[in-house]
C-alpha cells in the first residue's frame, strides 16, 4: 500500500474533457472524461476506491420537461461545493487518462450533470482519499456491491483480473431493483457485457426479485460463504461498498468467518482533503468506541473492524 502522504502529495487540480455521458438506466449514467498528461503522474499508484472531487458549479440545467418531478423544487439551488466520485475505470491512454465514472440523479449536482456533451469540459481534483489495499498471500477477493457502490467495486475487479492472476475474485451485487443497479446489461443477461468483460462470477440480488436473487445481496454472500467451508479464511479478503447498513451487515458476517474485510464509506466530502472537517467517521480503539477519522483523507476505505458503523 502506498505511503499516505505521498499519495496526497500528488493530487492536482485538471481540467479534464468529456468523452461521452450515456445513460444506463432510469436514473443511473456513465461518463468518461480525459484528462491531461501531466495528471498521469499525479495518479500512479492510484487505488480502486479514491475518488475525484468534480466542479458542477457551471454546468448548465436540463430542458425542464426533462427534470424528474422528485427533483423540480432543488432546480434553483446554486452549486458551490464540488461533488465527490469514485472511479469505475481508469485506463492511460493517447498521453492522457481516461477516467469512467458511473453516477445517479438524485440532486441538484447530478442533475446538471446528465447535460454534459463530449466536448464539454469541467475542472476536477484528485486523485484524493485511499483506496482498497490489495495485501501479498491473497487468494480470494469477495467483492460486494450495494447499489452505487459499484463502481469502485468494478474498479477493483478490473485490476484483480488483470494485474493479479493469482488472485480468484468473485463479485456480489445488490440492490432495490433490476434498474437501480448500476450494470449496462439486462435482467435477462446475467454476465452481460458490463459484468463477463470482467471475467469473474457474479451473483446478483434484488429487493424485488427482479433481476437475481430476491432478498438482499448479504444473503447471497452468506449462503456462498456457507457453501465453501473448506476455503481458506487467511487467504481470503472480503473488499465492499454500498449503503452503509450493508456494510455494517458484511463486516459482521466477515468476523463470524474470520475474513479480513474492508469498507468503503460515504459520507458528505466537501473539500476532499480534510480542511472543512465535515466527514467524520467514528473509528474504534482497542475494541472500544474511539476516535473520529476523517472519510476523505484517512478513507473511504476503512478496515472493516476499526469502524463504528451508524445505526
Amino acid at each position: 500500500m502506498k505511503a499516505r502522504s505521498s499519495l496526497v502529495a500528488r493530487r492536482g487540480d485538471f481540467r479534464a474533457v468529456v468523452l461521452y455521458n450515456r445513460r444506463i438506466g432510469a436514473r443511473n449514467y456513465r461518463i468518461a472524461l480525459r484528462l491531461p498528461a501531466e495528471a498521469v503522474a499525479a495518479f500512479v499508484g492510484f487505488q480502486p476506491g479514491q475518488f475525484l472531487e468534480v466542479n458542477l458549479s457551471q454546468t448548465a440545467l436540463p430542458p425542464t420537461e426533462a427534470v424528474p418531478a422528485d427533483l423540480a423544487d432543488k432546480t434553483d439551488r446554486q452549486i458551490l461545493l464540488r461533488r465527490p466520485f469514485s472511479l469505475s475505470d481508469l485506463a492511460n491512454e493517447s498521453g492522457g487518462l481516461v477516467a469512467e465514472l458511473t453516477y445517479c440523479v438524485v440532486g441538484p449536482a447530478t442533475l446538471r450533470m446528465t447535460t454534459l456533451r463530449e466536448g464539454d469540459s469541467l475542472q476536477v481534483l484528485g486523485p484524493l482519499g485511499h483506496g482498497f489495499d490489495v495485501p501479498d498471500g491473497l487468494r480470494w477477493a469477495i467483492l460486494v456491491a450495494g447499489g452505487m457502490g459499484a463502481p469502485p467495486i468494478q474498479h477493483l475487479a478490473s485490476i484483480l483480473t488483470r494485474d493479479h492472476p493469482s488472485i480468484k475474485p468473485i463479485g456480489f451485487a445488490g440492490a432495490k431493483t433490476a434498474d437501480a443497479l448500476p450494470f449496462e446489461t439486462s435482467p435477462s443477461d446475467p454476465r452481460s457485457p458490463c459484468l463477463s468483460a470482467l471475467g469473474l462470477e457474479w451473483h446478483v440480488a434484488t429487493d424485488d426479485g427482479s433481476w437475481g436473487r430476491r432478498g438482499f445481496v448479504t444473503q447471497c454472500l452468506q449462503t456462498w460463504l456457507a457453501s465453501h467451508p473448506h476455503q481458506d479464511r487467511g487467504a481470503t479478503g472480503i473488499y465492499a461498498c454500498g449503503p452503509e447498513p450493508m456494510l455494517a451487515k458484511v463486516a459482521q458476517i466477515a468476523q463470524a468467518h474470520g475474513i479480513a474485510c474492508q469498507v468503503s464509506m460515504e459520507r458528505r466530502m466537501a473539500c476532499g482533503f480534510g480542511v472543512c472537517q465535515g466527514c467524520a467517521v467514528q473509528c474504534r480503539s482497542d475494541d472500544a468506541a474511539g476516535p473520529y477519522r476523517l472519510c476523505c483523507q484517512d478513507g473511504p476505505v476503512f478496515n472493516a473492524k476499526e469502524v463504528v458503523f451508524e445505526a
